[in-house]
């Protein structure tokens, strides 16, 4: 491994490079943190995530700035997300205390209108800015966020590119997402006949390119393919994994993939993805959100239950992953180094685990109370804009011409002989089938995708 020394003027900042710096230090608060896309936020009503366990809260303000608080009225505890908002002031729905952008108490029902607002009735609140589609939370001091810092991918900004977004929570830490995201080896077999195939399963080259308290930049190739051409594979910390290839061609053809993860809490992350490309835009332009959503769920859901695994059998034997694991460095070299990486800088993160070192969180869960694996409705589809939009036109078809199927039934029995029998008879049996069809398409956004 070598640790590039450079000066940040001497590097350019994007996304797909992680740039060095003298002083290796990392505090994970000094970071931004990807919450979700704008497209998926709600516009009425308050949106509640996690950071590290930290309940937070988001919502805009009567010129629709975003604002973000801690999830919890300084009154009784309660959750402000259960709340409202009203002319733009957030409102906890136990006593109607009500709170602006800035945390700041505005209103309390219960006090005299001679009396002034205590000087503890308010709440933390935190940086949020959008950038590219995407929510950003800054956790320390206002006057310290960068948003120079905020890790955006410059492919992106390129108008002959075109990307589809997916997000989806996973009960298992954020380090063995990203783990699996930097073992590009394991796609030819867990996810055979979804993304490759494992007859192309192979040794590959992998590099170490540059490694810094920012993050790690590398690539791979495979060693079968004459001539196969390298793929940058990047960890720009702490949320982001970035594939990327680029062939010149007749044009330059780009594609890639930026992964983001957000730690939501101890055993549960937060997936935010946005695979893109400038040669099979259509494709991405014309095929519904949620239909290409089907497809990522299945993907997703292939690997849920290895790495479910996979993190308990760790967690029970509670021994390092040095001793633990038999990596090969045609295979693991990336996402060793990422643990490494864990081992240098995660001194500071609430909780940790490196390859030879890891720090436990406060409240260790027992074996009974480990979260289950969820289904796709809550780990998907509730927390998608378009998805859940989806689930619910077709849940109120499928009942609609249940209702309607039953009608006709029922018109076809009173009637006589007559030609309205018949007519009654086949409208039932199209409103059988419609339903069955609208069924069928709610468990896509139900259940998840099981190998057997």
């Amino acid at each position: 491994m070598r640790v590039d020394t450079k000066t940040p003027e001497a590097v350019q900042k994007t996304a797909t490079a992680p740039i060095a710096e003298t002083q290796q230090e990392f505090n994970w608060q000094q970071s931004w943190y990807p919450v979700t896309f704008v497209q998926d936020l709600p516009t009425d009503r308050p949106y509640s995530f996690s950071l590290y366990d930290e309940p937070l809260v988001l919502f805009r303000n009567q010129d629709g700035k975003l604002a973000c608080l801690t999830n919890r009225c300084p009154h009784r505890a309660a959750k402000l997300s259960d709340g409202q908002i009203i002319d733009g002031k957030i409102e906890c729905l136990y006593h109607g205390w009500q709170f602006g952008q800035d945390g700041q108490c505005l209103h309390i029902p219960q006090l005299p209108e001679d009396a002034k607002i205590p000087a503890k009735a308010c709440v933390q609140s935190f940086t949020v800015v959008e950038r590219q589609g995407i929510v950003w939370v800054w956790m320390g001091k206002p006057e310290a966020a960068d948003l120079e810092g905020i890790p955006t991918v410059a492919d992106l900004e390129n108008p002959t590119v075109a990307s589809s977004d997916y997000m989806i929570d996973l009960p298992y830490d954020q380090s063995y997402f990203i783990e699996n995201a930097l073992d590009p080896s394991h796609l030819f077999i867990s996810h055979e006949g979804t993304l490759s195939s494992r007859k192309y399963a192979q040794p590959l080259e992998m590099e170490v390119l540059e490694s810094s308290t920012l993050g790690i930049r590398g690539r791979y190739r495979k060693t079968r393919q004459k001539n196969s051409p390298w793929v940058n594979l990047d960890f720009v910390a702490p949320n982001l994994v970035t594939y990327r290839s680029s062939r010149e061609e007749k044009s330059v053809r780009i594609g890639g993939s930026a992964l983001y993860s957000l730690p939501l809490g101890q055993g549960k992350c937060r997936i935010i993805i946005r695979n893109y490309n400038n040669y099979s835009t259509w494709k991405l332009k014309l095929q519904p959100r949620w239909m290409e959503h089907w497809y990522r769920d299945k993907f997703l859901e292939e690997d849920l239950p290895l790495v479910v695994g996979q993190q308990a059998e760790v967690e029970r034997l509670g021994t390092s992953l040095n001793s633990l694991y038999l990596p090969l460095k045609t295979s693991d070299l990336l996402l060793i180094e990422y643990r490494k990486w864990l081992d240098k800088f995660g001194t500071s993160l609430p909780f940790y685990q490196g390859y030879s070192t890891r720090k436990l969180p406060q409240k260790k869960l027992e074996d009974n109370q480990q979260p289950p694996p969820l289904d796709r409705l809550r780990r998907h589809t509730q927390i998608c804009g378009s998805c859940n939009r989806a689930y619910r036109v077709t849940n109120r078809l499928k009942t609609t011409f249940v209702g309607v199927a039953i009608a006709l039934a029922a018109l076809a029995i009173v009637t006589d002989g007559s030609g309205t029998e018949l007519v009654a008879i086949l409208g039932s049996g199209s409103a059988i089938v419609i339903a069955t069809v609208a069924h069928q398409v709610k468990t896509h956004f139900e259940r998840s995708y099981t190998r057997h």
